[in-house]
């Protein structure tokens, strides 16, 4: 007998299910744990422009009517690195400048970072 052939025939077929029972277990659980993410990021009350942290960012719903000088056309919460809802169709998402707020996919601040 050959080490190869000892070493597969003292592979127990019960450890074998195990294995393959826990990695469905941990794809399960993955992906689990990113759908109650996705459904709560529609849940987030609306950003209040109006509140210090976006009134100091100059954020707008609309990022065609900021009336920022740092604001440059075609930049907006959509294409930004910060923004967390991209590859969605909901008109708003979270945004990790304003965690537990949802800010809208038209809207900009001034800590918009291109996404690359």
């Amino acid at each position: 007998m050959t080490m190869t052939d000892k070493t597969h025939s003292s592979i127990n077929p019960s450890r074998r299910r195990f294995v393959i029972s826990a990695s469905g277990a941990v794809g399960v659980a993955a992906l689990a744990s990113v759908l109650p993410r996705a459904a709560q990021a529609a849940d987030l009350p609306a950003i209040n422009p109006k509140d210090s942290a976006p009134a100091a960012l100059a954020y707008t719903e609309d990022s065609a009517s900021s009336t920022n000088a740092k604001h440059v056309a075609g930049s907006e919460c959509l294409n930004c690195d910060f923004y967390q809802a991209r590859g969605t169709t909901n008109p708003r998402g979270p945004c990790m400048i304003f965690p537990g707020k949802s800010v809208n996919a038209k809207g900009w601040c001034m800590s918009y970072v291109k996404v690359k």
